[in-house]
């Protein structure tokens, strides 16, 4: 069981979390759980994630700026409080918008490669 202490976060707090840098222009922090993990992700303006997929479930957040979703193929155009769910097997993949972009992800069962630091969208 954790302590009390390790279960409370911030989301500015660069410091905390599984650094990760899943491409240029694009770094976030990982928060695993049991059940599910969640991912702040910060993105340079105008930087672009690979066209990927996952078997876990994804949901998007977006905190900050604005984006390009990119969803089984189709490009949304996503602004600050949109949010989205991407079910396991979609590929999908994200450019930012021109003043970069913050989205929090949640994934769910975690994702096992992203429990431990690493670069990329995959293992």
């Amino acid at each position: 069981m954790r302590k009390t202490k390790d279960c409370f976060f911030n989301v500015n707090k660069t410091d905390q979390g599984i650094a990760r840098e899943l491409g240029p222009g694009i770094n976030t922090r990982i928060f695993p759980g049991d059940q599910a993990m969640l991912s702040v992700v910060k993105l340079d303006p105008n930087s672009e994630g690979s066209i990927h997929s996952h078997e876990q479930e994804q949901w998007g957040y977006l905190l900050e700026g604005s984006a390009i979703r990119i969803h089984d193929g189709e490009k949304v155009e996503v602004g600050k409080g949109d949010f989205w769910l991407t079910p396991g097997g979609v590929e999908h993949g994200v450019i930012a918008g021109p003043d970069g972009a913050t989205i929090l992800d949640v994934f769910s069962p975690p994702r096992p490669e992203y429990t431990r630091k690493g670069s990329g969208f995959g293992s």
